[in-house]
């Protein structure tokens, strides 16, 4: 039983681009469980560690620097969100305990942002628990509950254990709050769940993915925790990013 939850722990944490905590107290990602590095190689975007020709709005401070905290997409990637608003987005999984750790101060954070700040969050798909984990937050938002949820879900799989890696587990758990099994389903396997899983699939390949959680800044850089030193770090860095892309506009 013991070997049995060791093993549970070790794919968790390959699943999500786990490591061990350094010294300053961050987790330390390596991409292991990522998507094929061929697959990724063929994408059209790269991850640089310079800004492109003429674009070079990005901050360099003694704190946080271009190549070394945070790198450049390029080209930039399309948002979702209103030409006039920054959007920030995180990449995440369920099962992640480092996404775990993360949740509540992204949380804190983004309630606390101005209108012209747009947090979306994109769920990770590179594997079929990913997959399972990426249809139940869309099938939550689909039914109403996607912010009642969030947390919970979190919740019942490191703090209760249930790894909500099957539809009836995950069905029982909607059951929890007030969605009978006729709504889940039809919510599930609904075309609007399909198409969202689609798209978030598109962006985890345009964004070149490799770990979770990963931030997204109006789709032209990407950082995490290990870059940044800290969860914190993280945090202000993507307030500098964003100030930067506001004051580019």
């Amino acid at each position: 039983m013991l070997k049995k939850a060791w093993l549970l722990a070790l794919l968790t944490l390959a699943a999500c681009g786990g490591g061990a905590p350094t010294d300053s107290g961050t987790e330390q990602g390596a991409a292991a469980d990522s998507p094929a590095s061929a697959e990724r190689d063929a994408l059209e975007p790269e991850l640089v560690a310079t800004d492109a020709a003429g674009e070079s709005n990005a901050p360099t401070t003694d704190r946080f620097k271009l190549g070394v905290q945070y790198l450049r997409l390029s080209p930039t990637q399309p948002t979702s969100s209103n030409p006039d608003q920054v959007e920030v987005c995180e990449v995440f999984w369920y099962g992640c305990p480092h996404c775990n750790a993360l949740d509540p101060m992204i949380e804190q954070w983004r309630k606390q942002q101005p209108d012209y700040v747009n947090f979306v969050r994109v769920p990770a798909l590179w594997n079929p628990l990913l997959q399972i984990h990426a249809k139940m937050f869309y099938a939550a938002q689909e039914l109403g509950k996607g912010e009642e949820m969030h947390t919970a879900f979190f919740r019942e799989i490191h703090e209760r254990g249930n790894a909500l890696d099957t539809e009836a587990k995950i069905q029982e758990f909607f059951g929890r709050f007030g969605v009978d099994a006729a709504a889940f389903k039809t919510a599930w396997d609904s075309f609007a769940v399909n198409a969202k899983l689609q798209r978030a699939d598109e962006l985890n390949r345009r964004y070149r993915i490799g770990s979770v959680p990963t931030i997204v800044v109006n789709g032209k850089y990407t950082t995490d925790g290990p870059s940044a030193g800290s969860y914190e770090a993280l945090l202000e860095l993507v307030d500098e990013l964003v100030a930067a892309e506001r004051e580019a506009r």
